[in-house]
């Protein structure tokens, strides 16, 4: 089975459509974050991707090799078990449009990106590269879509 990837135009589509059913009042199944919360949240992440923001954070376990990609590629992500980077938690909420339509153009945004081009290290997982990057952002995206029904 293929992971599920941000630089695949069907994943894209799909997720774009499930930002879209979020709502700023969905209750959430797990977890702390608000709606509004989780699409800065979720930005900032793609941001990172970006290099738009910086790596600051010192160096987890998760950081290096081979345990970054078994966290990426293979390990499944529980309910409530992460812990997000001060790096992801950066931009405040503003208004939903706003923010809603900010995160669905970074979407549009990495999708476009080229995989096989130079990557930022990324806050908690370190060191990866564009194809660890979109399966990496869609599992974030999805786990936090699904967190609050969408």
């Amino acid at each position: 089975m293929r992971m599920k990837s941000l630089f695949d135009a069907d994943t894209r589509v799909e997720v774009i459509s499930r930002i879209r059913r979020l709502s700023p009042d969905a209750p959430r199944q797990w977890g702390t974050m608000t709606p509004a919360a989780a699409v800065t949240h979720m930005s900032d992440q793609l941001r990172m991707a970006f290099g738009d923001i910086v790596r600051r954070s010192p160096p987890r376990v998760l950081s290096y090799w081979p345990l970054n990609l078994l966290a990426i590629y293979v390990i499944p992500w529980g309910k409530g078990q992460g812990k997000a980077s001060p790096e992801t938690l950066a931009t405040k909420a503003t208004s939903w449009d706003a923010d809603q339509a900010a995160f669905i153009a970074l979407v549009e945004r990495f999708s476009a990106a080229d995989p096989n081009g130079r990557w930022p290290a990324d806050a908690v997982f370190g060191s990866i590269n564009g194809p660890a990057w979109g399966v990496l952002c869609y599992k974030h995206l999805d786990y936090h879509l699904r967190q609050f029904g969408c």
